[in-house]
């Protein structure tokens, strides 16, 4: 049996970018069942009316950026202006400012978003790539979104992970034969994002959404 209790009212109001290669029903869900409530659009003009905006992404790096190129500038405005950008998996790393994937794909070099300066590398591991399954998560320093989380275990599916320049971007980190980043923030706290997917996290994930959605209506 479930032990979250969803909240009894709406919380804060938040934007699921729409940009083609998100999982947005499952992500609806779980931020809806947070507190959230949720407009899917690609329309950018509805960030600024946005307590918090979610970036998800399943797919590859070029492609990511590619298709959220019309959206750059609002999002890194979004950003810049101090609120809440949380990306998640594919999210998460086109946060970064380069990807290995497009290079080891022979596509050259693609420009991320670069709010959380770096780079995301491939696993270089006697392991089966891509990383795929539940992982334990540890905490490595104070963020609003991984609160109550330490220990615990969220689901991945991935084959590159995040290299930030500072290495105080990373919030968590989980081991696949290398501890790599799981949670990243940039030094304002106000961009970050799970290399899991907190949708299919079970318990963990809806307390990373609630801590989330939670982050966004105190801002």
């Amino acid at each position: 049996m479930s032990t979250f209790e969803p909240p009894a009212e709406t919380l804060a109001d938040v934007v699921l970018v729409d940009y083609g290669l998100g999982n947005l029903r499952s992500a609806t869900r779980g931020l809806e069942r947070a507190g959230a409530s949720v407009e899917i659009t690609d329309d950018p003009d509805a960030f600024a009316a946005a307590d918090g905006v979610v970036l998800p992404g399943v797919g590859a790096f070029r492609e990511g950026m590619e298709n959220a190129g019309p959206l750059r500038e609002a999002l890194t405005d979004h950003a810049d202006a101090g609120r809440p950008l949380f990306g998640i998996c594919l999210g998460m790393q086109m946060l970064l400012t380069s990807s290995e994937e497009a290079d080891h794909e022979g596509e050259g070099e693609v420009t991320g978003l670069d709010l959380v300066p770096g780079t995301n590398v491939r696993f270089d591991v006697d392991r089966k790539v891509p990383h795929m399954g539940w992982n334990e998560l540890e905490v490595e320093r104070d963020h609003p979104l991984v609160e109550g989380v330490d220990g615990e275990y969220a689901y991945f599916v991935h084959s590159y992970y995040a290299e930030p320049d500072d290495p105080d971007a990373v919030v968590a980190t989980a081991d696949y034969g290398v501890d790599f980043p799981a949670v990243v923030a940039n030094e304002a706290g106000n961009v970050f994002g799970t290399q899991f997917h907190p949708e299919k996290s079970g318990e963990t994930g809806l307390r990373i959404l609630r801590n989330f959605v939670e982050y966004c209506a105190e801002r």
